[in-house]
């Protein structure tokens, strides 16, 4: 209960501090009447600590009917000065005093219970995803390998081919909560990935993924080259006509898989389409020649792609060229009239003309095939230059002892624009032919020395020639160097991807 506390004399003493025996029934029956007056019966309480439960009373909580213990009546106390003391219970109100037992330590300013304090729940540790999951055994070596924390950041992160002891180099975003591989994996490599992330409050978590990368049935490698069979060279500058060719060096079945990962990128922008003249070799040019000037980059990003049934990418690759200035050389088979080769700058203004004698019009047979001597009509591009080349008529197929075959011989100043062997190049013993329109060559555009010498320094590899043959001369093929004798829409069908 509330209030004042009731002091209770001990048994087996005749005085408590001063207090005759004869007084003990009276101050019982007072103590008695006051607890009835103030607070009603007396009620045990398990959740409030000033109530008091007397002995022998209910466990109903009502008051105990068996004998009222003894009580004593405590004298007011007085100061040294003689006074009472006002911090004192006053035994007639009930007093102001308190003490731990009738004033509970959560109390508010009014005497009545304040709430419990409010508790907060520990927050949630850390959660890590990673990518690929554990035991993976087929992973693309290009595919995104990640790590990433919830609730918290990344603290450590590690990719590792234990096998070989080798680190794989990887890139942590700026606000710490995800990572990311920067460098492709092998093919057939085991690797693990291990994380660890810390939330706000100094909790941490972390994951391993232990995973092993695809192992490919067989591989190809592209190469950069251009019409027959050259190597392209990175940092080259080039011909208007250049025809730059990815070849595999193993026959591609998913074609549109791999021209996806062929990207050229060019300054000023072209517009271009690729077209595939076999299963090995796919070309790219554009509508028409190349603008002067332009900047050309080609990515062969193959690794990890897979072109073919169990047929994988190799190696990414790429190169960068520059194409040069634009000049245009034109030939005009005009005989029995003077054939002429005229180059022309990108104004269209003539730079330099020149005589020349170019093929027979007729050929021969030999063992049931007809080896033409005409110069084919077409537009080429400059493919070589030698000097000197050797030349023998073996090399088209007809035998030096046959008529008009002729045995190896070291030819100068050559300039070759066909895969098949047509040059423009010095033969000073058939200038007379050339100044006087006969065509005595076997394809060739036979030049004098000055003009075969100029020729050949002032061409590039990439050059447009333009060859308007003979009556009756075929046209060139695709295979001899002709693409850019293909019709354009002719040239888009030959794409993968349209």
């Amino acid at each position: 209960m509330r209030g004042w506390p009731v002091a209770t004399a001990k048994v087996g003493h005749g005085v408590q501090h001063g207090v005759h025996k004869s007084g003990w029934l009276v101050a019982a029956v007072a103590a008695a009447l006051m607890l009835g007056a103030c607070s009603g019966p007396a009620t045990a309480s398990a959740s409030d600590p000033s109530s008091t439960a007397f002995p022998g009373a209910a466990s109903t909580g009502a008051a105990s009917t068996g004998p009222i213990p003894p009580a004593v009546t405590v004298p007011p106390v007085t100061t040294p000065s003689g006074g009472a003391d006002s911090s004192a219970p006053d035994p007639g109100t009930g007093g102001t005093a308190s003490s731990p037992v009738d004033q509970p330590v959560n109390a508010t300013s009014d005497g009545t219970n304040a709430d419990p304090p409010p508790t907060t729940a520990p927050a949630d540790p850390p959660t890590l995803t990673i990518n690929p999951a554990p035991g993976s055994t087929t992973v693309n070596p290009t595919a995104p390998i990640t790590a990433v924390a919830a609730g918290g950041t990344l603290t450590s992160v590690t990719l590792v081919n234990p096998a070989e002891n080798l680190q794989v180099a990887g890139t942590l975003s700026a606000d710490k909560t995800s990572w990311q591989a920067t460098q492709p994996l092998g093919y057939g490599k085991s690797y693990r990935l291990t994380a660890t992330a810390e939330s706000a409050d100094g909790q941490t978590v972390t994951d391993t993924s232990a995973f092993t990368t695809l192992t490919p049935h067989n591989m190809t490698m592209p190469y950069f080259e251009y019409t027959g069979r050259y190597p392209l060279t990175n940092g080259a500058t080039y011909g208007v006509g250049i025809v730059p060719v990815v070849h595999f060096d193993e026959p591609i079945a998913d074609r549109a898989a791999a021209q996806r990962v062929l990207q050229v990128t060019t300054s000023p922008h072209v517009d271009g389409s690729w077209y595939w003249s076999d299963a090995q070799n796919v070309h790219f040019r554009p509508k028409d020649y190349w603008p002067a000037g332009t900047k050309v980059t080609i990515r062969a990003d193959v690794y990890g792609v897979e072109v073919g049934p169990g047929l994988y990418g190799q190696s990414d690759v790429s190169i960068s060229f520059t194409i040069g200035r634009r000049q245009l050389t034109v030939a005009e088979d005009s005989a029995p009239k003077v054939d002429t080769v005229t180059v022309y700058d990108a104004a269209g203004k003539v730079i330099r003309t020149m005589n020349t004698s170019m093929g027979k019009h007729s050929g021969v047979t030999v063992d049931g095939r007809y080896i033409n001597f005409y110069t084919p009509n077409g537009t080429y591009t400059v493919l070589d230059h030698k000097n000197p080349q050797m030349m023998s008529s073996a090399s088209y197929g007809l035998p030096a002892d046959a008529p008009g075959g002729y045995a190896p011989e070291p030819i100068y100043y050559s300039t070759r624009i066909s895969t098949d062997g047509i040059f423009l190049h010095e033969l000073d013993n058939t200038v007379w032919a050339q100044n006087h329109g006969y065509d005595v060559s076997h394809g060739c555009l036979n030049l004098n020395k000055a003009n075969a010498v100029w020729f050949y320094n002032n061409s590039l590899v990439g050059d447009p020639v333009v060859i308007h043959g003979a009556k009756g001369a075929p046209q060139l093929q695709f295979s001899e160097g002709g693409e850019w004798s293909v019709p354009w829409s002719t040239w888009l069908a030959g794409s993968a991807i349209r």
